[in-house]
């Protein structure tokens, strides 16, 4: 009998992150301080709207491309927020923004075409390059940076092959940013090489110092740049599976394309709920931040009262602190602390190479939750 894989996704490694949570669905007592997700409801107004919408029978396709007011609710937000005016046909709603990832890249690049990915970041960015046919080349963020992208960095990957920028911030797994000074660099050397950008903004809603600035904002490169952003994070709104993108129309019927082709459109219900949450959720979000926030400023305060170094980070809802001093591989920390203390964690690695000797540790949860881990981290380091 032939083989009936693709060599391509067969030689792809399954997600770093996967493994520890198995086991922790078995463990009993078990804590896990892994996962990328709220631990808050979607806000009630929010559901509400969703089972209206069933109510009335709203259960038809939408448009491919996603309701229209659900589309101009974006253009409004990017609005107010970057103060980017964006028309609802350069939109496009999606199966979360991991659709959108994945649909640009595809979109875009041709066999061989090279795509620069910062990393430590999230899972997919690699695997879907490698899958629409372009080569990843990473970058590797330094600690003593602030894993901040920088110009330096930036032109030393540069090849005549190069195409697509990909730019993770504010970034899972390290929780770091680009400030508005940060970004002007970058879109100096994008503008002068003539590449792309996709920007994965998922995060947005969850910056701690400061506004958020988005690289469309900077002259010159909204005519360069898919943005992505969805509902998961900022609204609690994870198993809605809603997210979208914003970009130039040359690229977006390209992505609509493909998005008409392997999704025809996402939930209804749930961009009918979306729309509520684009009107009248920040008083949500801004609650939700400052307990984020709260979570935060705990979690550094209580780790560096154990000698764990880490860098403080400014957006997402994670720390990525360092624990080379302790002689592990950050397998095999993950590994030990989950075995011996029942707290799970994710190795550093699972986010690219240079993520060896971190961890990333998420505070979405409650500080009651994150209290009892700690407990039990400090008794795994003081038994080391």
């Amino acid at each position: 009998m032939r083989d009936p894989l693709s060599k391509v996704i067969r030689d792809i490694p399954p997600s770093g992150i996967r493994k520890f949570f198995d086991i922790v669905s078995e463990m009993e007592d078990a804590i896990s301080l892994g996962v990328g997700e709220p631990d808050f409801d979607t806000p009630w107004h929010i559901r509400e709207e969703g089972i209206y919408s069933l109510e009335q029978g709203r259960t038809f396709y939408t448009s491919n491309a996603g309701l229209k007011e659900l589309k101009q609710e974006v253009c409004r937000y990017l609005k107010r927020s970057q103060n980017v005016k964006y028309d609802a046909e350069e939109v496009v709603i999606t199966v979360g923004g991991s659709e959108a990832i994945d649909i640009a890249l595809r979109a875009m690049l041709d066999p061989g075409d090279e795509v620069l990915i910062p990393q430590p970041s999230y899972v997919s960015y690699e695997p879907c390059t490698i899958l629409a046919g372009g080569t990843p080349v990473i970058i590797e963020l330094k600690e003593e940076n602030e894993f901040r992208l920088t110009k330096e960095e930036l032109l030393s990957k540069i090849t005549d092959k190069t195409k697509i920028l990909i730019l993770p911030f504010p970034n899972n797994p390290t929780g770091a940013i680009m400030e508005e000074k940060d970004l002007k660099e970058i879109a100096e050397v994008i503008i002068e090489k003539d590449l792309f950008v996709l920007s994965d903004e998922i995060y947005a809603e969850l910056t701690y110092s400061g506004k958020h600035v988005s690289i469309v904002s900077i002259p010159g490169m909204k005519e360069r740049t898919v943005l992505i952003n969805g509902f998961s994070k900022a609204y609690a709104m994870t198993g809605w599976r809603l997210g979208y993108a914003v970009a130039p129309r040359a690229i977006l019927d390209q992505m609509l394309k493909i998005h008409q082709f392997a999704i025809m459109c996402a939930p209804t219900t749930s961009q009918y709920a979306a729309v509520e949450a684009l009107k009248y959720g920040d008083p949500d979000v801004k609650k939700m931040r400052e307990a984020y926030d709260k979570r935060r400023r705990f979690l550094l305060n209580e780790l560096r009262s154990m000698g764990i170094d880490c860098f403080t980070p400014y957006g997402a809802f994670y720390v990525f602190p360092n624990i080379k001093k302790f002689g592990m591989s950050s397998d095999e920390f993950a590994e030990r602390l989950l075995r011996e203390k029942k707290v799970a964690v994710v190795p550093g690695t699972a986010f690219g190479a240079c993520g060896e000797g971190f961890l990333r540790i998420s505070y979405a949860y409650s500080i009651d939750d994150l209290r009892v881990a700690l407990g039990r981290i400090r008794e795994f380091i003081e038994s080391l």
